[in-house]
């Protein structure tokens, strides 16, 4: 099912949650609301529930106006951070709940509904736990069955707010993974708000980057992490460094001294440049920046540098081999290879 925000907005008191945002979302797509708190991700979410009213704006399902529809009648799939199952219900009385509480008309029977229950606890690969109860489960297995209460309304779209929020790093990981592969098995059209940037760039076909309740960009995670199209997008999504330069006719300097790099962006006069930490490197080049290790940390991948450049005094953040054995107060150059330059505010 498409969906399609018009220019929503939504006040709670004198603060503005969200400022006339528009979003278009295609039928089957996965789609992640990110930013940080109190960017006006959740408002969003709750507004395409039901569970919110916007001030102005219209909220589309496939073309018809549903922004003054309540939530019981839009068929929608919501799985909470917390779960929110019933702790006196099991787990098979908690996916029913959903299907027992339908119009009489649109009642199903009870031996489709055990049907539906068993099939939904074997796709959310749970099978044989009907008799448990919640405080039997582990965080993984509750949100399972919250997800499979979810789908068993048979919802148009399935919205998921901070799905893995309560769970460990290494559940989060697995979880996430197996969300995806669910998805792709059920084609429903999904939303899911987080503020976990990694979450959302390896699970989503698309990112959607709010801010002050403002839409700052939407794209692949390619396109938003590659191509920011503000200064925000490039240093809330992935790690970044940022220097205070001077652009005048095309050429740029940091602290009066010139720097030659691949530029990203358009600016003329004061600029902030950022740099993810592949984009510097140590260097004995007589072009490169002087500068003072300030921290050394081994990661998986090398050793993570803190350098603060004399020039300027800005600190840059790069990755280098973890054969450099480098250690804090250290002297050394840094090259800078390219970067994403956008006017100072």
């Amino acid at each position: 099912m498409d969906i399609r925000i018009v220019n929503i907005a939504k006040d709670f008191g004198a603060t503005g949650a969200l400022r006339g945002v528009s979003l278009d979302i295609m039928s089957g797509e996965l789609i992640a609301l990110l930013g940080p708190s109190g960017s006006g991700k959740t408002t969003l979410l709750r507004i395409i529930a039901g569970l919110e009213i916007p001030k102005t704006g219209l909220v589309l399902f496939d073309n018809e106006d549903t922004t003054g529809v309540p939530v019981q009648h839009r068929r929608i799939g919501f799985v909470f951070q917390n779960y929110a199952l019933f702790k006196h219900m099991n787990v098979f009385e908690n996916i029913a709940y959903g299907l027992r509480v339908r119009r009489h008309g649109e009642r199903k029977p009870p031996h489709t509904i055990a049907r539906t229950v068993r099939d939904l606890l074997d796709l959310v690969q749970l099978p044989g736990i009907e008799e448990r109860y919640p405080a039997q489960l582990s965080g993984g297995q509750r949100q399972r069955v919250a997800l499979a209460r979810a789908l068993a309304v048979e919802p148009r779209v399935l919205l998921l707010d901070e799905p893995f929020g309560a769970l460990d790093a290494k559940v989060r990981k697995d979880l996430r993974r197996w969300i995806r592969e669910l998805h792709d098995r059920t084609g429903h059209t999904t939303i899911f708000v987080t503020h976990d940037q990694e979450e959302a760039l390896e699970l989503a076909d698309r990112v959607a980057i709010l801010n002050q309740g403002r839409l700052e960009q939407i794209g692949t995670a390619d396109q938003v992490y590659d191509g920011p199209a503000s200064a925000f997008v490039m240093s809330f999504v992935g790690d970044t460094s940022s220097l205070e330069v001077v652009v005048c006719n095309g050429c740029m300097t940091i602290a009066g001294e010139p720097l030659a790099a691949d530029i990203t962006g358009t600016a003329e006069g004061p600029a902030m440049l950022y740099l993810r930490p592949v984009d510097a490197v140590l260097s004995d080049s007589p072009r490169a920046l002087a500068g003072t290790v300030i921290s050394a940390r081994r990661t998986p991948t090398g050793r993570r540098l803190q350098i603060k450049l004399s020039a300027g005094n800005g600190i840059v953040e790069l990755e280098a081999d973890a054969a450099k054995i480098v250690k804090s107060g250290d002297a050394v150059g840094v090259r800078i290879l390219r970067g994403c330059i956008f006017a100072k505010q």
